[in-house]
């Protein structure tokens, strides 16, 4: 039994947990504390979790009836903010919409592969509307969306699901691109076809004339419980580009790279102004660090950071183990949503529902990604030969760490 939403965004149900993922009938913490606090006391703890944009709370966007309308009907949760930068002498405001997906699979994991494959492509069609409705510039999805996240089964059968750059689902998205002069970045699971059919952990950047304007493969593989994803593809080997576009310069740091502070950082070296964080990850292993990375990486990189993260647990045919002597399951656990965006000056949006598909958009103002390097100045410029120094030195053989020894530890004990 589903319940009734209420106004708080939670949902009205005996016996606490209303769905798979709520917290306590609640979609958030967020909403839970809300509608638990005093509102006195709500904005006092708003502005420790979610910080100030501007010296003051992020405001929320009044978006078209038409698109609200379409979150209503598909029922999935639909979230706006907006964060703004200083008024500037000599720039104008570079102000542009950014939107993030997350979504559950829709058939089970049993259909044939091109009907789940088909059915998530509908499921997403009035999301990708109501984001074009609402005038988003940059649509993110999260890591391979066309697909269950069937890597925890080692089972080889699903990389029938990998496809060429130009393949289905690029096509499918290429005419969402063109309609509503939207850049969309489609994390998929990659056949290179001119590399001995290689698969890799993808994400396509597509243009909003429907271009391809390139591609970015995940540069660090989990090797950790069920995240053993090496059985299926390899490290990336396309560095860390960042892509021009019509709205802004854009990275994509897919899933475990977020756990690697260098990724973060060569992303913002190469120019980035908004890095997307497509993931797939579930609450016991992942939870506690998925507020805190992604913002940290904003905040240490002077850029936007959108956190996308699917829904739902995906149960599969044949029970697996993860190698860690628990016993064998069928599932990998409860993915928690919760996406959300991060700005440079440490303020950050609430977050998407833990269990329902979801829509966040942001206005962002891209000036404020200077603003924030010349305030608080965190780039380490000329010293970047310090680490440079030691990481050559690390990677050598016969590579000893520079430790500096208490000389009391070296006397004999008398």
């Amino acid at each position: 039994m589903a319940g009734d939403r209420n106004e708080n965004g939670g949902v009205e149900e005996e016996g606490g947990n209303a769905r798979d993922g709520s917290i306590r009938g609640f979609e958030s913490l967020y909403h839970l504390l809300g509608a638990s606090l005093k509102p006195e006391t709500f904005q006092e703890v708003s502005r420790w979790i979610l910080g100030l944009n501007c010296g003051k709370a992020l405001g929320s966007i009044q978006l078209p009836d038409s698109a609200t309308v379409l979150s209503s009907k598909h029922d999935f949760d639909f979230q706006a903010f907006c964060f703004e930068a200083s008024k500037e002498s000599l720039r104008q405001p570079r102000l542009v919409r950014v939107g993030l997906i997350q979504n559950s699979i829709e058939l089970p994991t049993t259909s044939p592969f091109l009907d789940q494959k088909r059915a998530i492509m509908q499921k997403l069609k009035p999301m990708i509307d109501a984001a074009g409705a609402s005038g988003v510039n940059i649509l993110c999805l999260q890591e391979a969306w066309m697909m269950p996240f069937a890597f925890c089964t080692r089972e080889k059968s699903w990389c029938e699901f990998a496809e060429p750059i130009d393949g289905e689902t690029t096509q499918f998205l290429q005419d969402f691109a063109r309609k509503y002069n939207m850049v969309i970045v489609s994390p998929i699971l990659e056949r290179d076809l001119n590399h001995g059919e290689t698969i890799w952990n993808t994400a396509v950047i597509i243009g909003n004339h429907g271009n391809i304007i390139g591609k970015h493969r995940k540069n660090h593989i989990p090797r950790v419980g069920d995240f053993n994803e090496s059985t299926y593809y390899m490290e990336g080997n396309t560095g860390h580009p960042v892509f021009e576009t019509a709205f802004g310069k854009i990275a994509v740091n897919i899933c475990y790279g977020r756990h690697h502070p260098l990724n973060w950082l060569a992303f913002g070296l190469n120019g980035a102004e908004i890095v997307f964080n497509p993931s797939a990850t579930v609450g016991e292993l992942s939870e506690p660090m998925w507020p805190i990375e992604a913002r940290n990486a904003a905040i240490a990189n002077s850029y936007f950071v959108g956190s996308i993260n699917r829904v739902g647990t995906e149960s599969f045919p044949n029970p697996f183990t993860s190698g860690d002597g628990k016993p064998q399951h069928a599932d990998f656990g409860l993915f928690y949503g919760s996406s959300y965006f991060s700005a440079p000056d440490a303020s950050c949006s609430p977050s998407l529902s833990r269990y329902r598909d979801g829509l966040i958009i942001s206005d962002m103002d891209l000036n404020l990604c200077r603003q924030l390097k010349d305030k608080w100045g965190f780039r380490m410029t000329a010293r970047y030969e310090l680490y440079a120094e030691l990481f050559s030195e690390y990677l050598k053989p016969d590579f000893k760490p520079q430790v500096v020894v208490d000389p009391c530890l070296q006397k004999t004990p008398s």
